[in-house]
């Protein structure tokens, strides 16, 4: 009797540890389903890479780093070897060698994520900062995958600074497929002096990208702000930089932006402020005999989600004219 007792007693301490075990279990498993990955300790200045097929809200993504990030962001000059490396990096992905781009970006800390953007539909690289992005302020570059190459470029050199300028950008980016957006990083007093503003010196991530989408021949448009007070009698200050090669892309971006109903300041017509002579990128197109615009546009204008699409609008209609300027500057090239 005390034997059939004791093996009864065993029998049920042994159920009860597996019934313990089996719930454990259970829970660990819930515990697993319901855990996002990553854990609760991400940095938002750290980009998150994410799948070819994950849907992203570009715009949004473009906000969050902007007032996330850019606003609190350091700024930390780039060697010559950061910059180069960089930059070759874009070019080979430009050219279509996705894994030795992302090798070669990798060795100064930087990574290739491809999205969706929900509003387009479209495929886009976004080549980032893997270490937090509010350590180096080196910015970001984002490559529209839906056409075989890119056409076009649009930069961001000011974001903050020259505020809701990432709006435009952005808009503008969407607006055309086929282009590459470039994004500084950081405010442009973020640095010791002017380190970084990007649009007035040549040691800079930003401008070796920008540099580098000269070499592939790509047209760009780089779009600022200003207070209403610096030119009060405009909304929008066209000028075509150092050169004159996008003549015919600013005229039509200039009437285009006029059917919206902008005031415009053509700088070829007649002086006006902020004309973008100095600006280094303008000014490495213009030695390469290719077109480019500094766009100004009113904080009136950037502060306002009607007037920003307005203005995206008018960029989306003189897109055209960039590749006729374009092809024109490349007869002319071949007529010598």
């Amino acid at each position: 009797m005390y034997f059939y007792f004791n093996m009864t007693s065993k029998w049920a301490k042994n159920s009860a540890i597996s019934a313990t075990l089996l719930v454990t279990a259970v829970v660990a498993a819930v515990v697993v389903l319901v855990t996002p990955s990553g854990g609760g300790d991400s940095d938002k200045g750290r980009p998150q890479h994410a799948r070819p097929r994950d849907g992203v809200d570009l715009a949004a993504r473009i906000d969050d780093f902007t007032q996330g990030t850019i606003r609190r962001s350091a700024f930390h000059p780039p060697t010559a070897l950061d910059r180069r490396t960089i930059a070759d990096g874009v070019g080979l992905y430009l050219d279509g060698r996705h894994k030795d781009a992302a090798r070669l970006l990798a060795e100064v800390d930087f990574g290739v994520s491809t999205f969706t953007d929900t509003a387009t539909g479209r495929r886009f690289a976004e080549i980032a900062d893997r270490a937090p992005e509010s350590a180096r302020g080196w910015g970001r570059v984002y490559i529209d995958l839906s056409r075989p190459a890119a056409t076009w470029s649009v930069q961001v050199p000011h974001p903050v600074a020259d505020a809701d300028s990432e709006k435009l950008g952005v808009g503008a980016w969407r607006a055309t497929p086929g282009g590459v957006m470039v994004l500084a990083g950081a405010n442009r007093r973020a640095g010791e002096g002017d380190a970084a503003d990007v649009a007035h010196r040549r040691d800079t991530v930003f401008h070796a990208v920008c540099a580098e989408l000269v070499a592939h021949r790509l047209p760009g448009i780089q779009l600022h702000g200003y207070a209403d007070s610096t030119e009060p009698d405009y909304d929008v200050i066209v000028s075509t930089g150092k050169g004159d090669h996008g003549r015919a892309w600013g005229e039509g971006l200039a009437a285009a932006l006029k059917r919206e109903g902008f005031d415009v300041c053509r700088v070829w017509v007649r002086r006006c402020s902020l004309e973008g002579r100095t600006n280094v990128q303008g000014r490495a197109a213009a030695a390469a005999e290719l077109p480019f615009l500094h766009v100004e546009f009113s904080r009136t204008v950037r502060s306002s989600p009607r007037r920003t699409a307005d203005a995206v609008t008018a960029i989306r209609e003189a897109a055209r004219y960039s590749a006729q300027s374009a092809g024109a500057t490349r007869a002319e090239r071949s007529a010598r």
